[in-house]
């Protein structure tokens, strides 16, 4: 059986949704594949991500991953949503959760390690919870 495709959702994905990505590759490959995307693109990932991801977890965000819209995924089965203060945008799916996480852009260090290690956390819970499926 194929592993379930996991899309972390935000408006921008360049932030969150990059972040949730990145941990997803990471720490669930084995379980589940997981994609970002978002209703807009920006046209880099948000750089203290992209660093602060670099400093705490080894990884390079801007190697592998790129802002991308909803339209470029493939077919997923779980959608996360990062916590959108707008519509969240919607995608045919199975599962739906809102992780309701707020967007740490243009926020000192702390928030976005805060961000980073709640993102790991539920990377992990979620990981947890599609293994028992």
């Amino acid at each position: 059986m194929s592993k379930p495709k996991v899309a972390f959702i935000c408006v921008h994905n360049s932030c969150r949704s990059q972040i949730a990505e990145a941990l997803g590759k990471k720490l669930a490959a084995d379980i589940f594949e997981s994609y970002s995307a978002g209703t807009e693109t920006k046209p880099q990932i948000n750089q203290d991500a992209v660093r602060l991801m670099k400093a705490v977890h080894g990884i390079d965000m801007e190697q592998e991953q790129y802002s991308k819209l909803l339209s470029e995924l493939p077919a997923i089965d779980v959608v996360v949503t990062m916590g959108c203060n707008v519509q969240c945008p919607m995608l045919p799916c199975s599962h739906r959760e809102d992780w309701g996480l707020d967007d740490p852009t243009g926020q000192p260090d702390e928030v976005f390690l805060d961000a980073i290690r709640r993102i790991e956390e539920k990377v992990l819970d979620l990981k947890a919870r599609l293994e028992q499926r």
